[in-house]
């Protein structure tokens, strides 16, 4: 006699949404159990902030344009999708990066590794920092350590007190930013950087932690082609979306996109299927288990009806809303002004860009020959009032900053605007608490669980990692416990 099918409903078509998915399809393959599975997605296409346009030969990044490969989840996912092929490293020849500083763009110092300083030379010739900022960053060395405390603290602090305020507010802000678009005096360093937390506690000095775990590392046999630290797809990351959309629906995973999830019941009959929930247009979807790989403040009106303490400690996880702006100038015209990958502006400056990529110099095929493809960033942690200019006013306040820092006074030949309206969940001071709240509210009710960047994780491969966990645990429920 054939086994009823378990059927679970994941609510979010993001990477966490779609990895969750696929891990619990393979799952299934491998044990030989039927099930079915529903993805909802409010919006029109799957794939969340990893959107990517194309357009006369620009590839266009509305999100992430790669990811990192020192965390190995997003490299193992494209090696099963069988699309580890079509990985790009950035351009060696262009290996720089810029920071802008006192009035001009400045070399970013190499030697920065995991935010801790390892070369002194790039520091000095930089510009970037006074000498007496430098030699407080060496303090590291004999910078007590900070007694042991339950009291957490911020980004800034920690920075701080480790490598001096010089060195925290024009050289690793920056950095920060451009990883969470958050305010450094409201992120948790416990829930950002645990690995520097836990390198203080035990060397005493990031700068000791880092050369020691450094030298104890065994020595590996370098692959053919090593990967450069981040990597993207050669067509660009939406093709890591197609590659899982399509591996899915050859797995009979059904894809409703454009469909939001108006409410979540729990009935409370044992002869009832544990979940329903009610899709806009009236749609009832019924299952055994249910992931809510969503925003956390989407997941927290979703169980507010029956569980007010999950919800509330989802509201507590706030975001950031920022926007790209991809420009594509003539060559010519750019050339002679723009250097390496691009630059990052600290907070101190009080500019309304906080970065930018020159992206057809970063990556390969992103632009036809003759064009050059520039990638802006605005918005983080308040400002998020500039989402409330409209197009024009944003493109014109780009092209500015633009003058201003890089001297670009050519006018873009085409723009592609992308706004991300409550994208960037911030881990402030009390995430890691928070998170282990509401996994303990939620584990209260079988079946249910929560993935995504709101938790454990802001990259790619984090997101990805976090899904395949909750699909094993989810896994474990739904069939290990049969055999028990």
């Amino acid at each position: 006699m054939m086994a009823t099918p378990k059927r679970v409903v994941i609510v979010g078509g993001g990477i966490s949404g779609l990895s969750v998915a696929f891990a619990l399809s393979e799952q299934a393959k491998s044990r030989d159990v039927p099930f079915q599975c529903t993805v909802v997605e409010g919006q029109d296409y799957l794939g969340g902030k990893i959107l990517t346009n194309r357009r006369g030969g620009v590839i266009m990044e509305g999100g992430p344009d790669s990811f990192l490969t020192t965390k190995p989840a997003a490299l193992a996912l494209c090696e099963k999708l069988g699309i580890s092929s079509q990985l790009i490293n950035t351009k060696q020849e262009n290996a720089q990066t810029f920071i802008y500083s006192k009035g001009r763009l400045r070399q970013f110092p190499q030697g920065l590794i995991s935010m801790v300083p390892m070369k002194i030379a790039p520091l000095f010739r930089s510009g970037v920092l006074s000498w007496a900022g430098i030699v407080r960053m060496g303090a590291d060395w004999v910078v007590p350590r900070r007694a042991r405390t339950k009291d957490e603290e911020t980004l800034a602090e920690f920075f701080s007190r480790r490598l001096g305020s010089e060195a925290f507010d024009h050289l690793l802000e920056p950095l920060v930013s451009g990883i969470y678009a958050g305010d450094a005096n409201e992120l948790s360093v416990d829930a950002t950087f645990p690995h520097l937390v836990e390198l203080e506690r035990k060397y005493g000095s990031l700068i000791k932690g880092t050369l020691t775990t450094r030298q104890s590392r065994p020595s590996h046999k370098p692959e053919v082609k090593p990967r450069t630290l981040f990597t993207t797809l050669r067509g660009g990351l939406g093709d890591l979306i197609a590659s899982l959309t399509e591996r899915l629906s050859g797995a009979g995973v059904s894809l409703r996109r454009g469909m939001n999830v108006r409410a979540m019941h729990v009935p409370g009959s044992q002869a009832e299927p544990p979940y329903r929930l009610e899709l806009e247009g009236g749609d009832v979807l019924e299952a055994e288990a249910v992931i809510l790989a969503t925003p956390a403040y989407v997941s927290a009106n979703l169980l507010r009806p029956f569980d007010d303490e999950a919800s509330t400690f989802l509201d507590q996880i706030p975001y950031a809303s920022t926007m790209t702006i991809s420009m594509v100038f003539p060559e010519p015209e750019v050339k002679g002004l723009i250097r390496g990958y691009g630059f990052v502006v600290p907070r101190v400056e009080n500019r309304s860009l906080i970065a930018a990529t020159w992206s057809s110099m970063k990556w390969a095929e992103r632009a036809p020959a003759g064009q050059c493809l520039v990638r802006c960033y605005l918005g983080r942690r308040g400002r998020e009032d500039l989402l409330d200019l409209n197009d024009s006013e944003l493109t014109g306040r780009a092209c500015r900053e633009l003058e201003t820092i890089a001297g670009i006074q050519s006018q873009p030949l085409h723009v592609e605007m992308y706004r991300w309206p409550r994208a960037m969940p911030q881990y402030i001071l009390g995430h890691r608490e928070r998170v282990r709240h509401i996994r303990e509210r939620v584990a209260r009710r079988p079946g249910l669980y929560v993935t995504g960047e709101a938790y454990d994780g802001i990259g790619i491969p984090d997101c990805i990692r976090g899904a395949e966990q909750t699909s094993a645990q989810l896994s474990a429920y739904l069939w290990d416990r049969a055999l028990v």
